[in-house]
């Protein structure tokens, strides 16, 4: 037997014993097939690069999505499933929602018997080796295919796939734009299989400039800048322990050269405490999130609201959605980086109040601290009022036009985008037409749009259901642009 095997091998023996309290609080899950993961909205990709992790690499990216998004890469935790993270974990929502793609990497039994990604083996963990490195080449072909921005990339992860984020994120700072560790390890807190354990229930206790020394030292030379970090981590986690949380803070904000009182402080969904550390400049560079008695997973909010997100599952916890308050921090939803910390929220009530042929009027309820609004319409901001009302004018009779308002400060730092609202003008002589297809093909014809897996008929935003090739509808379009199930009683032409 070939050494290289022999050692890959042992390991994965050698994993059981180290890992066993990690498995044993998280639920398996049947490994999706990639004709499974497809018709959820996932896609498998192959041929990624020479992946030495021997990973499988899935991804989502919302229909139309235009070249120039950001990435992000989201990694599951022991015994799950890229499927199961994301259909659970509430990124699809914002993908969606913000635009932007999402790679869900995926290891198995293969690399650990436990499907644990091994964060603790410098074989796997480390720039240019093994898991790590598969993927950065996930990161780079997702860039050539969809355009990403190389700018505005970041990486997830719960557990085990908590603490190869961190790893990723002191391997590869030039990669990674930031980062979130939920319920995860310190940067090389263990460097063996024999230390694993007891980084999960009490990592070393290290100063701050030691634990900052292991970033700088998974990349040396390199001064930044550096990836912006937030820390999720409940307080009755005895799997992996709180102790973590506080390792985290203290390793990032050194490297931030920043010190380890909080700038500021406050109180969130879910029992849960936000600490925000401000770097030079006044912007959040690390944020840690402490819900009070909340054990072992990751924290999603079920429900429609802008700031909901996720699926209730074993060890995804209904508390808060963790999604959506590492999005805003990271400025996915269009806000400044690392301004989580004061944004203004979504304008809530955001309304069509009435149309014409060539017109759409739109209201909302103020937002405290707003100077004025951004309206997107189809994405694109065409208007900054101060009144909270706006008519649109100029639009094409019988044509459906979506709308949302983000809140601006004094100081012009976008908030928070609101829930889209569609209207549709009046008029138009083009009589009804009805088009039979799978929610697939509905889609990729623009006569329908996902979310979070979903598809939506244009104009109406009726649920048609999953995003796959085997749910069938038919629509009728009347006026132009709006959608209606139409499964009865329209003849399609």
């Amino acid at each position: 037997m070939r050494p290289s095997i022999l050692r890959r091998l042992l390991r994965r023996v050698a994993s059981t014993a180290v890992l066993g309290l990690l498995a044993a609080t998280l639920g398996t899950t049947a490994a999706a097939t990639p004709a499974a993961a497809a018709a959820g909205g996932l896609q498998q990709f192959t041929g990624f690069g020479s992946n030495p992790g021997n990973l499988q690499m899935y991804a989502y990216t919302p229909a139309g999505l235009p070249a120039g998004a950001p990435l992000v890469v989201a990694l599951h935790g022991c015994t799950q499933t890229a499927s199961a993270y994301y259909t659970n974990s509430g990124w699809p929502k914002f993908a969606d929602t913000w635009g932007f793609s999402v790679v869900f990497p995926q290891t198995t039994s293969a690399n650990n018997s436990l499907s644990c990604f091994n964060w603790f083996d410098p074989a796997d963990d480390t720039r240019g080796r093994g898991e790590a490195a598969s993927v950065v080449q996930m990161v780079e072909y997702a860039k050539q295919t969809y355009g990403s921005d190389g700018r505005r990339v970041y990486v997830t992860g719960l557990s085990a796939g908590g603490g190869m984020t961190a790893d990723l994120l002191a391997a590869y700072p030039d990669v990674f734009a930031g980062g979130s560790v939920a319920s995860g390890l310190p940067a090389q807190c263990a460097t063996s299989q024999a230390a694993a354990s007891g980084c999960q229930t009490g990592p070393q206790k290290l100063t701050p400039a030691q634990w900052g020394d292991k970033v700088r030292g998974a990349y040396p030379g390199y001064s930044g800048p550096w990836p912006r970090v937030a820390i999720w981590q409940g307080t009755s986690d005895y799997t992996v322990y709180p102790a973590n949380a506080t390792a985290l803070r203290d390793q990032w904000t050194n490297v931030w050269g920043i010190g380890q009182t909080p700038s500021s402080t406050d109180t969130l969904p879910g029992n849960t405490t936000r600490s925000v550390y401000d770097d030079a400049s006044g912007n959040p560079a690390v944020e840690t999130y402490s819900l009070s008695g909340m054990g072992h997973g990751l924290p999603v909010s079920p429900g429609s609201g802008a700031q909901n997100c996720g699926t209730t599952a074993a060890y995804f916890l209904n508390t808060i959605c963790s999604a959506y308050y590492t999005g805003v921090f990271w400025g996915l939803d269009g806000g400044t980086p690392g301004g989580g910390g004061d944004q203004l929220p979504a304008p809530a009530g955001v309304s069509v109040t009435g149309t014409t042929d060539t017109t759409a009027a739109l209201s909302w309820k103020a937002v405290e601290g707003a100077a004025s609004y951004a309206v997107h319409r189809n994405g694109t901001k065409i208007a900054s009022p101060t009144a909270t009302t706006y008519t649109d004018t100029g639009l094409t009779a019988g044509t459906a036009y979506r709308y949302t308002v983000t809140a601006i400060d004094a100081e012009g730092t976008a908030g928070t985008a609101s829930a889209q609202v569609t209207a549709t003008t009046t008029g138009g002589s083009t009589p009804a037409t009805c088009y039979s297809a799978t929610n697939y093909a509905h889609v990729a014809a623009g006569r329908a749009h996902t979310s979070g897996g979903y598809v939506y008929a244009n104009g109406s935003d009726q649920n048609m259901g999953l995003y796959n090739v085997f749910v069938t509808h038919t629509l009728k379009e009347s006026p132009a642009g709006h959608f209606v199930i139409a499964d009865s009683g329209c003849t399609t032409g």
